[in-house]
């Protein structure tokens, strides 16, 4: 029987470059660090603590994440300050030493860009506030493709044998990010002056970069419930016929949003959060596609019941 040697030779040295790959375990905080992880190491395994129909800021350190995170060679996670209610608990209770400094296999975000809204003084009687600034910033392209180089940097730095791998990676998504980027820049111009009553800052980085503005908040104080004064204020303000919708997240309660949306007739528009927060949303191309469309409907929507 005939070998074609090159040929078997080709598939032994792909199959040991994707074994390389699958060595490295990847834990995520959050599923939209998943998926970057998904295109910068496809072949690594790669696990989410959250999905986006969770508030990733309430997390239960449980026996399965324990495990996922005593196994991971890189922890991956938003950072400032989204985690610091059960991150340190999960990483005690993991004891893996490799994945407690971001001088070894822990990386933050947050860390690698300029967050918005910095706080220099916070205390408790402001509610849920991190004073490292907004932490829900992968609705920003730019830092979402500065946070893409500096993975591919701490990918290299615990597996320098795929170094070429990486960057390989890292080149093909920062094409294809600038790109979809230059399109949703074009998209978003739409939405410019579009005014929004949300829930929480979780959409800070995306109106920012459409040019929305968030004119009031459904949380009387960050992660407090709507209580009843504060809707009622919120109706005030919406009976001034300037706003075009009430935004939440997949994860959040509606009740509230859908109390204002009956007695102001403003729409409520469901936004995913994150990667996996509606059916449209399977990776993070398609989630800004998907928000912006549920955006742009809405918003014209409005403009012609108001002709």
């Amino acid at each position: 029987m005939h070998i074609n040697f090159k040929l078997l030779i080709s598939g032994v040295l792909l199959s040991l470059s994707q074994q390389a790959f699958a060595q490295v375990n990847i834990f995520t905080c959050e599923p939209e660090y998943a998926a970057l992880a998904e295109e910068l190491a496809p072949d690594a395994r790669i696990y989410s603590a959250t999905t986006a129909m969770q508030d990733p800021h309430l997390v239960q350190a449980r026996p399965s994440l324990i495990a996922k995170m005593r196994q991971a060679d890189l922890v991956v996670c938003a950072g400032a300050e989204l985690e610091i209610g059960w991150l340190p608990m999960l990483q005690m209770k993991a004891a893996n030493a490799q994945v407690r400094s971001t001088d070894k296999g822990l990386f933050f975000a947050a860390e690698h860009v300029d967050t918005l809204d910095k706080m220099a003084n916070v205390d408790r009687s402001m509610g849920d506030v991190h004073s490292l600034g907004n932490p829900h910033l992968h609705f920003s392209p730019e830092r979402m493709l500065l946070i893409a180089k500096a993975l591919t940097k701490k990918l290299v730095q615990l597996d320098a044998e795929q170094t070429e791998a990486y960057q390989q990676r890292l080149q093909s998504f920062s094409k294809r990010w600038q790109a979809a980027s230059s399109k949703w820049q074009e998209v978003a111009s739409q939405l410019k002056g579009m005014k929004v009553i949300a829930y929480h800052s979780s959409f800070r980085y995306l109106f920012d970069f459409v040019s929305i503005e968030q004119v009031a908040d459904l949380e009387p104080k960050p992660g407090l419930p709507p209580t009843s004064t504060h809707l009622a204020s919120l109706l005030k303000r919406a009976k001034q016929g300037d706003i075009s919708a009430i935004v939440v997240a997949s994860y959040q309660d509606l009740r509230g949003a859908n109390w204002l949306a009956e007695k102001s007739s403003l729409p409520v528009i469901v936004l995913p959060l994150s990667v996996g927060g509606n059916e449209q949303s399977s990776d993070l191309f398609s989630l800004y596609d998907n928000v912006l469309d549920l955006l742009i409907q809405e918003y014209n929507a409005q403009k012609l019941l108001a002709l």
